[in-house]
């Protein structure tokens, strides 16, 4: 069995739902593993990351409003804001969508659905540049 490891850094975001399949893409060029999984880990607690339709932008829209709704800014009932009014709400939306995903590999390549993308949820107003560490385990096969 072979295991490939790479951090990457993505750009900073604003606030939203953002497809970043192709960063991860990228980060696998000249990949030794042909058959396997890949995971993706984000190495932060007030982003996510999810697996979702990947060509209609209003998918993108429509969760963050949902997520908007679930966790509010400024609700009377959050205690956590040292860093503002977006700061627990970003937490609770890390929590929801989580901090990875795994998806297989085939032939060297993410094995996602023809309507599947990995999302970046930034769930803070100002987003920051975001550390993802992609493992991937498998045989040259």
């Amino acid at each position: 069995m072979n295991v490939f490891q790479k951090t990457i850094t993505l750009k900073p975001y604003p606030r939203g739902c953002h497809l970043i399949t192709k960063d991860i893409e990228g980060a696998l060029k000249g990949l030794a593993i042909r058959v396997g999984l890949c995971h993706v880990f984000l190495k932060h607690t007030s982003a996510g990351l999810t697996i979702n339709e990947n060509a209609d932008p209003s998918v993108r829209v429509d969760l963050e409003e949902y997520l908007d709704r679930a966790a509010p800014e400024n609700a009377p009932y959050f205690t956590h804001d040292y860093e503002g009014p977006d700061d627990m709400p970003a937490h609770i939306k890390s929590s929801l969508f989580g901090c990875s995903v795994t998806v297989p590999l085939r032939g060297g390549q993410l094995d996602l659905g023809t309507w599947q993308g990995i999302y970046l949820g930034e769930y803070r107003n100002s987003g920051a540049p975001r550390v993802l560490t992609i493992t991937c385990l498998g045989d040259e096969k």
